[in-house]
């Protein structure tokens, strides 16, 4: 029987780039850096609150997983935005929305009242698109 989700991939360009976004402008924090084949890391993160799901941040690169024509193609979905998403909560959307606005992160709608709580769209520093959303109060 599956008992929980505990690892999910976001796929990145820049292994580097990635880490630097998802822990000094998103505060998450590092779970496992080791490396795994000349220039790959097994690279994973996780929100201070939430150390038993961790984000692993795939490098699209020739090589394992990829072949080169395969990894061209994923680099442009992910640099256009369309290839994966995700949802992060958030206690205080207009604080936390305010601060990663100064620390540089573009987002793509402002806070907006929905009918499960207040949204706002961003995106990272390869192109994946996130909800940051505060659900309203049960």
């Amino acid at each position: 029987m599956i008992t929980r989700l505990s690892h999910a991939c976001i796929y990145v360009l820049d292994q580097d780039s990635a880490e630097n976004f998802y822990v000094n402008i998103l505060g998450m924090v590092v779970h496992t850096n080791a490396p795994m084949a000349p220039g790959i890391r097994w690279l994973t993160v996780h929100p201070k609150n939430q150390p038993d799901l961790e984000l692993s941040l795939c490098p699209v690169v020739e090589g394992m997983m990829f072949n080169k024509d395969t990894a061209g193609k994923m680099r442009e979905l992910v640099k256009a935005g369309s290839f994966g998403f995700g949802v992060f909560d958030c206690d205080d959307i207009y604080a936390t929305y305010e601060e990663l606005k100064a620390k540089g992160v573009v987002f793509s709608k402002a806070p907006k009242e929905e009918f499960y709580g207040v949204e706002a769209l961003f995106k990272d520093d390869s192109g994946n698109w996130f909800s940051m959303t505060q659900r309203k109060a049960e």
